[in-house]
């Protein structure tokens, strides 16, 4: 599906070396917008900003870790340098750790805390202003929030995740009442089952396993279908917000 309306605009997508951002990139790319890629693998980056450009799209490879300060900082001045600023924002980067809490795994916990919750709030600290001069400019500017269903439905043995993805889910929410008066929009993207590499995080063969068999069960999503959600949301007119969308393989429902 097109959708015309986003040419133009200039985005910074994280986790963009794969999964949702990697389709989502691919697609703004494919209508007309500039994509910052902001992701930890330089090599993957790279390619895929040749294959942008080899098909006539416009993108930066920007290798940036959300966990730290002084890397989304870096980040952010070298998207000004290059494109200016910002007026599409999509916090994608995630990791998914799952494994009892009886465990006690703290470095996973932070680990998703960082990527997951903090992360998210480095990105929104460094573009943020963008998107509000954006708006009070006239442009469309979008905030673009990727939680998961398992913000709403907890899952054994996932719960530091979907703590984690709550949060999102809530800071979505609050953050509305800050950006919504300002004009802009913040939509919060709610993906079920999805092929992408959250499900090579885990490293319980059990765990592992369980989600195979619903993923055989169930069916998943394609990364692209997810992106394509994305992207309809943040094409529609500057007035209209789609402020939650849970996207769900139907068998899932």
């Amino acid at each position: 599906m097109s959708y015309e309306n986003l040419s133009g605009r200039t985005a910074v997508v994280t986790g963009a070396a794969s999964g949702i951002g990697e389709a989502l990139a691919l697609q703004l790319a494919a209508e007309g917008a500039r994509v910052a890629l902001l992701a930890r693998r330089a090599d993957r980056l790279q390619a895929l900003v040749e294959k942008i450009r080899a098909d006539g799209g416009e993108a930066l490879a920007v290798a940036a870790d959300v966990t730290d300060d002084a890397s989304v900082d870096a980040a952010r001045d070298l998207v000004h340098e290059t494109f200016g600023p910002v007026d599409l924002v999509v916090n994608n980067a995630g990791v998914m750790l799952p494994n009892p809490v009886v465990e006690g795994r703290l470095d996973e916990w932070q680990r998703m805390l960082d990527t997951n919750v903090t992360g998210v709030l480095r990105v929104i600290r460094a573009f943020g202003a963008d998107l509000v001069a954006a708006a009070a400019e006239g442009r469309t500017a979008d905030l673009v929030n990727v939680s998961s269903v398992g913000a709403h439905i907890p899952f054994p043995n996932y719960a530091v995740y979907g703590a984690t993805k709550a949060a999102v889910t809530y800071l979505s929410q609050s953050l509305r009442g800050e950006f919504g008066p300002r004009d802009v929009r913040v939509t919060n993207i709610e993906p079920g089952l999805t092929e992408t590499e959250l499900k090579d995080h885990i490293d319980s063969a059990e765990l592992s396993g369980q989600l195979d068999g619903m993923l055989d069960a169930i069916g998943t999503l394609s990364a692209a279908e997810v992106a394509d959600v994305v992207a309809y949301a943040t094409s529609r007119p500057r007035h209209v917000n789609l402020r939650q969308i849970m996207v769900l393989p139907t068998r899932q429902a």
